[in-house]
Formats: structure tokens, sequence, C-alpha cells
């Protein structure tokens, strides 16, 4: 369990009580009835033509755990995808559209990056075993996304987070669309560019010393110089996009994906629309995010994985969609 995402609710070491724990919580509304005809979004779409790309870390600098490598040939059909993260405001009009309640309101709770917390003390129910950058707080939810004295009225176009990989799936079912595959994911966040370590090349900073992407800079976990400009989740287009024209494919939050995750599923992919394999650890998350650091978690690279309990959330994990 890494820096960058939050603790497993499923998982023992996590702050969460155990009333939630190893429980999925029941989906509601209309969202989880048969996928609709593609709804009107407020979201651009990009439209990217498939083809073959080589998959995995070139570098040999991901954490072996991960199942990076090896880089091997992909080739997708083609499809569109979302040039942002799904924000607080689109995932309000899902909510307004279905009654749908996450799974961080069905709970009661959720993690919280502690010095993101906007909770009374009564709220504050504990943080994470070895993990005490994560608090657990009562209330804390998609709406609520530091807890209860937040609200996404105030941040309409940050990514929602808060959002389980049970919760996308639902917004997905509703709006007819789909979580990315890792591949699909993977292809579009590297802009076309052939196997670089970023969205935008191999250097993490420009020349002139501009940052390219939301994440940690300084100590973490208690001090972030803000060089990039941000503590927490920044809005949508804050960075430059990719040559694709996609937003944050590297850093600010997490993006689920659909497949399990298993790290050595890259041994024996299929070269076709590989869509993951039928078992794993958890669902795969792409991206990285805000509390990435490479002295801890360097998973905001292209190639970089991870994974998540699929009713997992935490105030740094959102997603974006795709369509045939």
């Amino acid at each position: 369990m890494s820096c960058c995402h939050g603790p497993e609710r499923e998982a023992g070491t996590s702050a969460t009580p155990a009333a939630g724990t190893g429980t999925a919580a029941p989906h509601n509304g209309a969202a989880a009835a048969a996928t609709p005809a593609t709804r009107e979004r407020g979201i651009e779409q990009v439209t990217l033509p498939g083809g073959r790309f080589l998959m995995g870390d070139a570098f040999d600098e991901g954490y072996p755990e991960d199942g990076e490598g090896p880089v091997h040939a992909v080739a997708l059909s083609p499809f569109t995808v979302d040039a942002t993260a799904v924000t607080n405001a689109e995932f309000h009009r899902f909510v307004a559209a279905t009654g749908y309640r996450t799974e961080s309101e069905v709970y009661g709770y959720s993690a919280v990056f502690h010095l993101l917390v906007a909770a009374d003390d009564s709220d504050i129910l504990g943080r994470a075993e070895g993990l005490q950058w994560w608090v657990t707080v009562r209330g804390a939810d998609w709406a609520h996304p530091h807890g209860p004295n937040s609200f996404w009225q105030d941040v309409p176009d940050h990514p929602v987070v808060q959002v389980s990989w049970n919760d996308a799936v639902a917004y997905c079912r509703w709006a007819g669309r789909a979580l990315p595959t890792e591949a699909q994911w993977e292809y579009a966040a590297r802009g076309g560019i052939e196997q670089a370590r970023y969205p935008w090349g191999n250097e993490l900073v420009g020349p002139d010393g501009t940052h390219r992407c939301n994440i940690w800079q300084g100590t973490f976990p208690t001090h972030n110089t803000l060089d990039d400009g941000f503590l927490g989740p920044a809005p949508v287009r804050s960075f430059p996009s990719n040559g694709f024209g996609l937003y944050e494919t590297s850093g600010n939050v997490w993006e689920w994906c659909s497949d399990w995750f298993l790290p050595k599923y890259y041994r024996k992919s299929p070269e076709d629309n590989p869509t993951g394999p039928t078992i794993g650890q958890g669902r795969v998350m792409r991206g990285g995010s805000f509390l990435c650091h490479d002295s801890y978690c360097n998973r905001y690279r292209v190639a970089a994985r991870s994974k998540n309990t699929p009713d997992s959330a935490a105030s740094n994990i959102g997603f974006r969609t795709v369509a045939a």
C-alpha cells in the first residue's frame, strides 16, 4: 500500500471501522439498471484511432510487485475518451438524475489526507495503521470530499473523488460509458509518444522549471512546498494536455480502470484489445495523484500501475470514461 492511494476498506490494516469491512454497499437507483444510450455530458470527448503501441515500463524503474513489464505490443480498436477526469459538477448530474448514493455515503465515512481534513474533532474516527497520513472521517464522501465541512459546490471543476470502483461503474451505466481498460488508459495517457516516461516526454520538469503535473513537492507527508501550486486536487485542465488532448493523466487523482490487477498479467496478455485477467488482487488504478513523490511512490509515470479494492474510496481517487 502506497502513499498514492487511500486505505483499502477490505484490508485489515485500514483506518476504517469494522462495520464496513469486507462488504459491498448496495447499489441503488437507476444507475444500476441496464446501460442506456450514451447521454449528453458536460465533458469534452477525444476520439482516438486506436492502433498498435508498446505498453509497459521501458526504463525498468517500476516497482517489481506492480508488474510493469515486460514491455509488450498491444493493438486497440478505435474509442472515445474523456478529455478530463469526471468532475464534481458532472457527477452531481448523475446523482441528481438517479438518487444514487455512493459507497462512502452508505458506509458513513471515508479516507482523507491529513492536511486536507475539513471536519470537527468529533468526526475524526481514526488513522490508518502504518499510514498515519490517512484519516478516517465521518461524513467524507463525494459531496464532502475532505469531510463534512467541505462542499463539492466550492470546487465544481475539480475531479470527483471519494468514489469507489463500484460507484464509477454505476456512473458509467447511467452515462452509457465504461471505465477504460488498462490498455486503453495507457494508450490514451501516452498521447502518441512512444515509450516515454511521462505523457510529455522523459523529464519531469520543463526546461524553465515549469511543473507539468500535480504531485508532491517537499517532504512527504508533512511539508509540501506547493511548487506546482496545489496541496490537494487541482481543477481539471490545470496543466497542459498531452498530444491527444487529454489532461492530467499524470498526478492529480488516481483513475480507476476496468481491469482486475494481477502483477504477472503482462507476461501473457493478449495483443488485441486486452481486458485484463479474470481474477486479481483488486481493481487497477492509473496515473498517480497529488500525493505521489519519487522518494516514496514513483507511480505518476505513465506505465505505473496500482490497485485498490472495488469498494475503496479516498480523497485522491477519481475516474474518466470511454466508449467504443
